[in-house]
């Protein structure tokens, strides 16, 4: 069996500390419903938290890993996110491995001169900024903070036939985080992935995301072998 060179920590000491971290996650998490495609990015969502309610707590759309792998190993693709903290936590070798680029808009000046001017959210107008680039068509989008950038895209997904590759909503808060959150689960026309209630994050983001990566390396080998 070959490990992932790309995706896995830079030194025997890193890689030894996130497989025994792995192993104890696997031994106290107990039973679960997740296929085995989604385990490991719920597992790693756990590690980043640690916090074993997220096994239960998130939830898949049927297309989500396959879409998600898909997207990745065509490479080439933005992955927009709603904050800038998304894009400095992915680990840029292994972005650049799959040819991704990040990009955010939160705190461009014209969009904030936008939210001013029509009360309002940055994030709102982040999103419809990436939209008006081109950006947010067969993109990874990554939503972590902001529950109004997730609102926004769940329209534009119906209202302007937007259509990412896959939608990463975790937003945390207490202010419409859950309910943006119970509404991309009524998205049929995008895959997604998401977490019940108001727990999410920016880091959750970034563990699904770096999940994605380390599994679609591993597919990117057993092709090549």
């Amino acid at each position: 069996m070959h490990a992932n060179t790309v995706t896995e920590q830079l030194t025997p000491a890193g890689r030894a500390i996130e497989r025994d971290s792995f192993a104890i996650i696997d031994a106290e998490a107990g039973p679960h419903a997740y296929s085995e495609e989604q385990w490991p990015l719920v597992r790693r969502m756990i590690h980043a938290n640690a916090d074993f309610e997220f096994n239960g707590l998130t939830v898949f759309h049927p297309e989500a890993m396959r879409a998600g792998f898909a997207a990745i190993l065509q490479g080439h693709r933005p992955i927009v996110a709603d904050v800038e903290m998304i894009c400095v936590g992915l680990s840029a070798p292994r972005l650049q491995h799959f040819g991704l680029s990040t990009h955010h808009y939160i705190s461009d000046p014209d969009v904030i001169a936008q939210a001013s001017a029509e009360n309002s959210t940055r994030a709102v107008q982040a999103m419809r900024k990436a939209w008006r680039l081109g950006k947010l068509d067969a993109a990874i989008v990554g939503i972590g903070n902001a529950p109004t950038a997730l609102i926004e895209l769940v329209r534009l997904i119906r209202e302007h036939g937007v259509r990412p590759a896959l939608v990463v909503g975790m937003p945390v808060g207490f202010v419409s985080a859950a309910e943006a959150k119970d509404l991309l689960r009524t998205v049929s026309e995008v895959p997604w992935i998401t977490i019940k209630g108001r727990k999410g994050g920016s880091t959750l983001v970034v563990a699904a995301i770096h999940a994605l990566l380390s599994l679609a390396e591993a597919a990117q080998r057993q092709q090549a072998a």
